[in-house]
């Protein structure tokens, strides 16, 4: 029972009904395989204690006869979402040893349908990064390795890099992430597992720490397609006390999975062709589409012309934003507060302790993207910047709406490259140009999903994107599960727990 934790959530409630474990044991399983590997930082507040009682009622539960979609599955939580009673620091000192007295939205819904939290997952401070280098409480490491560089350690891409690692190697069956511009797709596709980004408004904000409020959006992490259609079902739902939640009814996720592709249309953009981009991700890229076409789907080439401008757009908006969004973190109400300067009983001002709160609480790229976002909101430069970012992001929109009048799905690479290692992070733009792929979509509002594929020439995995229609999430997943299955991914990183 010791490997009960490297099952898959299907294989896993399938163990469960029929009686071959329970879930203490699944996890009892992986709460070792947390102590194991605590090395990876995956986790900022491990809950184990919680976690087997929580298991051990859900055990009760099934006895007495009850069939909750994920009762008992161990699952990690972004340490974005606001746990009643829980630590949840959004990975800043500004936040640290805040205990939120309610529950999210999409947690409550998860423990709802009986699934069991193993704690709090490591992120991106704020969820702003593509390394998982900016938290306050450390980097999180790739359990792969590069056969090339084996003793560098390797970033799990961000800023879901906690959750990403920790379905990787192992530690739970599943997590939930944040998506605000590939932040659940791009650590997937380093680490070899799948992500999905719900269409805008499919899941619940409530109770989720706000980065950029237009483009923030939960979604699963997990082993396999299924998986995420799965966790989606019980993540999913309208919610009266989030304003951009949509009003639609969740419908079975998996309905159409093993359906194939045969007699769908597979669009191919031409602006995701970008330069420098490594030939070993092309080859697969088309080998996939190569792999849809044999199975009977229609690969068609299409173009979305606005898709240069997405990058810039979104590091106008998303900081704007995020701007406005961290005002409210000011060392009053809860949280972290500077103390005064040394020899003084307090600070001379309110405006000095606002001041040196924040500059102590939040780290740099935090505050670079504030001082971002201050500037192009500011006066001056609203039109020339935000206003002009807004304009751009109607196009894309535009552009997705008129390819899906010709297509059923787009497949794209997820990254431009495969994991780098923490010692070889590019700072600045170079950074942000890990997310050039999944922008887009994010700034479309359309659900795009990442399916490994495929082994980089220094044996790291390396993914493809499928982008589908708003709220036909059911479609986009048998897509993807149709990806899934050509590719016959099983590679396993060597430091799995």
């Amino acid at each position: 029972m010791s490997e009960l934790n490297r099952m898959t959530i299907a294989q896993a409630r399938k163990g469960m009904a029929e009686g071959s474990f329970s879930s203490v044991e699944l996890t009892q399983s992986c709460v070792n395989a947390m102590d194991t590997r605590a090395d990876l930082g995956a986790f900022i507040t491990p809950t184990p204690d919680a976690a087997l009682e929580a298991a051990a009622e859900a055990d009760k539960k099934r006895a007495a006869g009850d069939q909750g979609p994920l009762l008992g599955i161990p699952l990690g939580i972004k340490d974005l979402f606001c746990t009643e009673g829980v630590q949840t620091t959004a990975a800043s000192r500004i936040l640290q040893g805040f205990r939120p007295t309610y529950e999210s939205t999409v947690t409550s819904n998860l423990l709802r349908d009986g699934a069991v939290f193993l704690g709090k997952l490591n992120l991106d401070e704020f969820a702003m990064g593509s390394s998982n280098t900016t938290s306050y409480y450390g980097n999180v490491v790739n359990p792969w390795q590069s056969s090339e560089k084996p003793d560098m350690q390797l970033v799990p891409g961000g800023s879901s890099g906690g959750s990403a690692s920790a379905v990787a190697a192992r530690l739970c069956l599943g997590a939930t992430g944040t998506d605000t511009g590939g932040s659940i797709r791009q650590p997937a596709a380093f680490c070899g597992i799948t992500g999905l980004k719900p269409t805008y408004g499919r899941c619940s904000r409530w109770g989720v720490v706000a980065f950029a409020s237009s483009l923030d959006q939960a979604g699963p992490m997990a082993r396999s397609v299924e998986d995420c259609a799965l966790m989606l079902g019980s993540m999913a739902g309208y919610d009266p006390m989030d304003t951009t939640s949509v009003d639609t009814a969740v419908p079975d996720y998996t309905a159409e999975l093993g359906a194939g592709v045969k007699g769908l249309k597979i669009g191919i953009p031409r602006e995701y062709r970008v330069d420098g981009m490594p030939e070993e991700i092309e080859k697969l890229w088309m080998e996939t589409a190569d792999r849809l076409r044999a199975e009977g789907a229609e690969i068609v080439d299409i173009s979305l012309p606005h898709t240069h401008a997405a990058l810039p757009a979104y590091y106008i908006v998303a900081p704007a934003e995020a701007s406005s969004n961290l005002a409210r973190y000011d060392g009053v109400r809860y949280g972290f507060r500077a103390d005064a300067p040394e020899g003084l009983p307090e600070f001379a001002s309110l405006e000095e302790m606002y001041a040196t709160t924040r500059g102590e609480g939040f780290g740099q790229e935090v505050q670079r993207r504030i001082m971002i976002g201050a500037y192009v909101l500011s006066a001056g430069f609203y039109d020339a910047y935000y206003n002009k970012a807004r304009q751009v992001r109607t196009l894309i929109a535009q552009d997705f709406a008129s390819a899906f009048e010709q297509v059923d799905a787009i497949l794209t690479p997820t990254t431009p490259s495969p994991a780098f290692g923490i010692t070889e992070e590019p700072t600045g733009v170079e950074m942000y140009m890990n997310d050039v792929f999944t922008v887009p979509a994010s700034m479309a509002g359309i659900p795009g999903i990442s399916v490994p594929v495929g082994m980089s020439k220094a044996g790291l995995p390396l993914g493809v994107q499928v982008l589908g229609k708003p709220f036909e999430e059911v479609g986009l997943l048998r897509v993807a599960q149709a990806v899934e299955t050509a590719a016959d991914f099983t590679a396993t990183p060597q430091l799995m727990a």
